[in-house]
């Protein structure tokens, strides 16, 4: 993509003038799962050094470093280790259009020096205030961590007490209302649920907005402890009763993990929760995937068998020392170049993947079974699931949670798969993660009504 020159002295006149030029701010958006994302490059120049900070407005980070920037020969690189980011771009019509590259995945992106207007997306479901109920800001401290988070706690008008609902979030770092891909779920269903007489708490996860912690050092069983203190802190307060836990994927996680520890939870909702071990779970989310996406044969095949590959590393080896490198030398020996990202050095793609799988998240996460927990809990259990999930397969996990509930003699189980929705409870038409962002509706209206009326069949 470089343009060429005829003379050599105007490669060199014409970058210096450019350089000059690059100074101040950029902007421009990435297209991710459909929901725009903008960026905000400042680019200094100190005597012919460049340097430059990253703003994501639509993410409320400023300032994030660059860790190093250059403009040669009419191309624009920088990199960003905190993020495992970076861009390469070719200056043309008084813009860089080019590649962000992260995590492994790659796409376009142009900087331009016009202002972008933040997009807003029509989500019909989001309620607006005033409500017709009591919203209430709180904190509860994790006496495990020392860490305070935050959320709010909704309640229908009245005297109460009323019963509560805890929403646990799945994935991922996330606020309150389970922010992801332009969706607010988590403010849906707590609008929903209150209207319909049930109080609900929503938090922000650990080092996410008002809430204390660090999120990216956190496993499963960390942020387990986070929903036991909401339950705790709910409680010792009055104005509420019954306490259930609603988790959603992750969250579905969680949440059997507190109930089976405390006998202050008196039900559970699992939406899109697993029941298989993790290992299990990702390798059949990665094929549900790819073969939605139109992969198949030996590519589909082989593709399976490096992610095999690559789990049963992690769930074998105790040695964190030797982990990194055999990561590496199995990553190194088994993925064909041409499934590399076009562009990215072999060094490069081994680093981004192997950083991915180190994480003390990814390396609990694969070696739990939540069916073994699932076994301790006596309280009512609701688990539903989208068929066309391909994230959390339905038939397999609502089979392995209603088989390890039963184990356990708890026969207070019911399971619903939904025909045609997917791992948000969104109507869709393939189930892939890419459309989340461009469905108009947030979470299925028929789920949370059925949500309501089991919950009010099994309070005490």
């Amino acid at each position: 993509m470089q343009r060429f020159w005829i003379i050599a002295i105007s490669l060199v006149w014409c970058s210096q003038i450019w350089a000059q030029d690059i100074k101040g701010e950029w902007q421009g958006a990435l297209n991710v799962n459909g929901v725009q994302l903008r960026l905000v490059v400042h680019i200094k120049d100190d005597d012919g050094t460049l340097s430059a900070t990253l703003d994501s407005p639509d993410q409320g980070a400023k300032g994030l470093p660059i860790k190093s920037i250059s403009f040669e020969e009419n191309i624009l690189t920088f990199e960003m280790a905190g993020i495992n980011a970076s861009y390469r771009g070719t200056f043309t019509n008084k813009q860089f259009t080019g590649i962000w590259t992260q995590g492994g995945g790659r796409l376009p992106l142009i900087f331009a020096r016009e202002k972008l207007a933040k997009k807003v997306a029509n989500r019909p479901q989001e309620p607006s205030r005033p409500y017709p109920y009591l919203e209430e800001e709180v904190s509860f401290h994790n006496n495990d961590f020392d860490i305070t988070l935050a959320g709010t706690l909704t309640k229908p008008k009245g005297a109460g007490p009323f019963p509560v609902v805890v929403l646990i979030s799945g994935s991922g770092a996330q606020n309150r209302n389970e922010e992801l891909a332009g969706h607010k779920p988590f403010l849906v269903i707590a609008d929903h649920l209150t209207r319909n007489g049930i109080a609900v708490l929503r938090y922000d996860d650990r080092g996410v907005a008002k809430s204390e912690g660090d999120y990216e050092s956190a496993t499963t069983a960390n942020l387990a402890t986070d929903a036991h203190a909401a339950v705790e802190f709910l409680s010792n307060r009055t104005d509420v009763k019954q306490i259930g836990l609603m988790g959603h994927s992750e969250g579905g996680v969680i949440a059997p993990i507190v109930a089976a520890k405390t006998s202050k939870v008196d039900f559970i909702v699992l939406l899109a929760g697993t029941g298989i071990p993790g290992d299990e779970l990702l390798l059949m989310q990665s094929e549900a995937i790819m073969s939605a996406q139109g992969m198949a044969g030996p590519v589909l095949d082989r593709s399976i068998q490096i992610n095999k590959g690559v789990f049963a590393i992690l769930k074998n080896n105790k040695d964190a020392s030797s982990l990194k490198q055999e990561l590496s030398d199995y990553i190194l020996a088994e993925v064909p170049a041409e499934y590399r990202p076009q562009g990215m050095s072999e060094e490069e793609f081994v680093e981004s993947q192997v950083g991915r799988l180190l994480s003390p998240w990814m390396h609990y996460f694969i070696q739990y079974n939540p069916a073994i927990i699932l076994e301790e809990v006596t309280c009512p259990v609701l688990a539903v699931n989208g068929e066309l999930d391909l994230q959390v397969p339905a038939n397999a996990n609502l089979s392995a949670i209603k088989a390890a509930l039963n184990k356990g003699g708890n026969q207070q189980v019911k399971t619903i798969s939904y025909p045609g929705l997917n791992h948000l409870f969104q109507k869709t038409e393939t189930g892939l993660p890419t459309e989340y962002g461009e469905l108009e509706e947030t979470f299925s209206e028929a789920v949370m009504n059925d949500l309501v009326t089991w919950i009010k069949t099994n309070l005490k």
